[in-house]
């Protein structure tokens, strides 16, 4: 076993117990396989030559069918023996895999991969799409309902503010929601009521 510390700091670190370093290391390593301490370059199995080394662990066999991980039996059991041992058990049943949760939705905008989750999504209030944080305005991703468009369209269709249809006067053009109120509101008054 290691000695430990330093003569300062009795219980502070453990000296390396690979035999040709003995170097001192206040972190050591402690291999659950021996249970000595080495330092950073001797804490590896095969470094300081642990019975433990030959060991691969636990491996497993991923199944074609259902998807399933299944465990070796042996170290040196071959993969197409665990796959019939695991279709002989019938535990595999390829209709599972098809019950898998499917991916997330992703972003409407043109060459957008960006997958919407809830925190990086939000939903255009013009034409309802839920849309990527980069693509949250509507000319990022091409909203076909947005109100500034409806609004161009409906000042195409109404006449200026104070423009009448029968004495073609013009008092002017508003701006704003209220300038927009008015065009529309002189749209259907007569030129005689409102006096041009």
């Amino acid at each position: 076993m290691a000695r430990r510390g330093t003569e300062l700091f009795p219980d502070l670190g453990a000296h390396c117990d690979e035999a040709h370093c003995m170097q001192i290391d206040f972190l050591p390593f402690e291999c659950d396989g021996c249970g000595w301490s080495f330092c950073a370059a001797h804490r590896a199995y095969a470094d300081h030559g642990c019975a433990k080394a030959g060991d691969l662990g636990r491996t497993v066999v991923l199944c074609p069918d259902c998807g399933d991980a299944v465990e070796r039996a042996s170290p040196g059991q071959s993969d197409r023996d665990v796959l019939d041992a695991h279709a002989r058990s019938r535990r595999c049943d390829p209709a599972r895999k098809a019950t898998r949760r499917p991916p997330p939705p992703r972003c409407p905008a043109p060459r957008c991969r960006e997958a919407i989750m809830a925190s990086n999504a939000t939903q255009c209030k013009g034409c309802g799409l839920k849309v990527c944080l980069k693509h949250r305005f509507p000319d990022a991703h091409g909203c076909s309902g947005s109100a500034a468009r409806a609004a161009v369209e409906v000042e195409a269709a109404v006449p200026p503010a104070g423009a009448c249809q029968g004495c073609g006067a013009f008092r002017g053009v508003t701006r704003g929601v209220r300038g927009l109120y008015r065009r529309v509101k002189s749209a259907f008054r007569p030129c005689w009521a409102g006096g041009a």
